[in-house]
């Protein structure tokens, strides 16, 4: 779980403070930070999900420059139809749901 910590950040020249605010010619506004585990948690997780994107647009493009040959589009159906099980069970994986039969 994420703990926000509250802090007062100057609107002017970014200045921040905690808890309370300042009592001088700046103009605070509330804003919210996290802390560096939680920051570096997050930064991870979205490494994770850049990867899978990255690997999901591969497979999308692939998908689209296919063109059957001559009589073999049944094959490159089943081929295809292989292929998108595929991409499904990778997207599942990252979220832990099963992918359709």
């Amino acid at each position: 779980m994420t703990d926000y910590i509250q802090v007062w950040q100057c609107i002017g020249c970014g200045r921040i403070e905690a808890p309370q605010t300042c009592i001088g010619v700046c103009r605070d506004r509330k804003a919210f930070m996290v802390g560096k585990d939680d920051h570096e948690r997050a930064l991870a997780a979205n490494a994770v999900l850049q990867q899978q994107l990255e690997r999901t647009r591969a497979m999308l493009l692939r998908f689209g420059r296919a063109e059957p040959k001559p009589g073999q589009w049944e094959n490159s159906w089943r081929a295809l139809q292989a292929q998108v099980q595929e991409a499904l069970a990778m997207l599942a994986s990252a979220d832990g749901v099963k992918p359709p039969a």
